[in-house]
């Protein structure tokens, strides 16, 4: 006779007065609401918790659809969001809410000829005018020809600088409910971009380099910062929790951080201790955004011991995260913030250190008679000293 699972699926019919919370626990039983049912459990029992750094990585047209003032802000407020990479295009489009421009919902099946003809734009089901794009343009140029922003910086520290000002337009135009930028800046959340040239934000500043503008965009300060997060998760035993919306390119920059610091850097080699992600994209393509938790480990960017705290969710962003949060907002309890804006430099000064301690190690790989004639013939080793192996 064989032996079966206690947690039996035993379907009571849905009543009027169910909530989200009860819905997602007691309905969302098999398939992708499983799954979903899983990431909010594990959120809110596990991942939130005071020893966890939370890095969220967001790529889809998510805040043109009102969700980084509905959704993730709250998030933040709540303490759910320590750190964050973005696509360029979310949180250029979140500026508009916190600007007080207008975007309205319309259907996917609109004559897009007679739309432009009209100056109106569109994003699937949600169209708003053109003028929208023009007048955070001229918002953009304007405040990046401010002294703060004539330097070489990072896009955290940008993105932190932006939100400044875009907080205070809200407050002079009487806007609700803040947009993500100007909450990350309020909360000290450091948000990066990894393609910082991907979006209409990077082309205004590429466009004000032709007037002479000092601002430079670094990649290298962003990664080196984000691995300084990832790095300091660790200290007093604390953990490291990558949630993914969709994938692309910010999927990418969060969970590269692991190999960053132990195949580049040389230091400990270990992964992120919690994956959670929402896509709609295949794994079997070989494209970055389908790929799995377990292939993530060989890469070293997720710890093989927390495979179980891993949870892949197929499905469209915009139905889980609504979800998701109001779970979160009513099952966990706030955390502090971390405020991780202000302790960047602190962090990335201990990465430095760290690593070039571990640089200056002699190897115990490189043979005793090879260290002798290391001066005559070099011998290729990682950042940390380790052997470069030569045979294939």
């Amino acid at each position: 006779m064989s032996r079966l699972p206690s947690n039996k699926i035993s379907p009571v019919p849905i009543t009027a007065e169910i909530s989200v919370v009860d819905l997602i626990d007691n309905y969302f039983t098999a398939y992708n609401s499983a799954r979903l049912r899983e990431i909010c459990q594990l959120l809110s029992r596990e991942v939130f918790q005071a020893s966890v750094t939370v890095g969220v990585s967001l790529s889809g047209a998510m805040t043109p659809a009102g969700f980084g003032v509905s959704a993730l802000a709250p998030l933040i407020r709540h303490g759910a969001i320590d750190w964050m990479i973005s696509t360029g295009a979310n949180l250029y489009h979140d500026m508009h809410y916190g600007l007080g421009f207008e975007l309205y919902k319309g259907n996917p099946f609109l004559d897009d000829v007679k739309l432009r003809q009209e100056s109106t734009i569109r994003i699937y089901d949600i169209i708003f005018g053109y003028d929208v794009l023009l007048e955070t343009d001229a918002f953009i140029r304007k405040i990046l020809q401010a002294e703060p922003f004539q330097k070489r910086m990072g896009t955290a520290e940008f993105h932190y600088l932006l939100g400044k000002y875009v907080r205070e337009v809200e407050k002079q135009v009487g806007v609700e409910h803040s947009c993500l930028l100007a909450t990350a800046y309020e909360c000290g959340v450091p948000i990066y971009t990894s393609s910082p040239g991907d979006s209409s934000i990077g082309m205004n500043v590429a466009a004000l380099s032709l007037e002479g503008s000092k601002l430079v965009l670094d990649p290298s300060i962003d990664v080196n910062e984000t691995a300084a997060i990832a790095y300091n998760a660790r200290e007093t035993d604390g953990k490291s929790a990558a949630v993914i919306i969709g994938g692309g390119s910010p999927k990418n920059f969060l969970l590269q951080t692991q190999p960053q610091i132990h195949e580049v850097l040389g230091l400990e080699e270990r992964g992120h201790d919690y994956f959670i992600q929402f896509t709609d994209a295949r794994p079997d393509t070989g494209g970055l955004s389908g790929a799995t938790p377990s292939e993530a480990v060989s890469w070293g960017k997720i710890d093989p011991e927390e495979l179980p705290s891993t949870v892949v969710c197929y499905t469209d962003s915009t139905i889980a995260l609504p979800l998701v949060t109001a779970y979160i907002l009513n099952q966990s309890p706030p955390r502090q913030l971390k405020r991780l804006c202000d302790r960047k430099e602190e962090m990335l000064e201990k990465l430095k250190a760290d690593y070039l301690a571990a640089k200056t190690q002699p190897s115990e790989e490189i043979p005793a008679a090879m260290a002798e004639n290391l001066a005559e013939q070099p011998v290729a080793t990682y950042p940390c000293g380790r052997l470069i192996p030569n045979n294939p």
